[in-house]
């Protein structure tokens, strides 16, 4: 009988120990997943700030110094 109760409060042990090491693998992988989204919103942040901020620049250029955006290039060909 002795024999039994310990088998079975062991099995409890094992079985505990098994869900708690599944919880630690998923929380390892939403840590991960975390860690790689804040690190493409920061790249995402940086994207846009750059965006924002030239057009911003080439306002600035143009009403305090008069500056205007080069035409584009035309390219002539040479021939053989």
């Amino acid at each position: 009988m002795w024999i039994l109760v310990g088998g079975a409060l062991l099995a409890g042990v094992v079985f505990v120990n098994m869900a708690v090491l599944q919880l630690n693998l998923r929380l390892d992988r939403a840590t991960q997943l975390r860690t790689k989204l804040r690190i493409e919103n920061a790249q995402l942040q940086s994207q846009l700030s750059s965006a924002v901020a030239s057009p911003k620049i080439q306002k600035l250029a143009q009403t305090q110094d008069g500056l205007v955006p080069a035409p584009t290039p035309t390219y002539i060909e040479l021939g053989p």
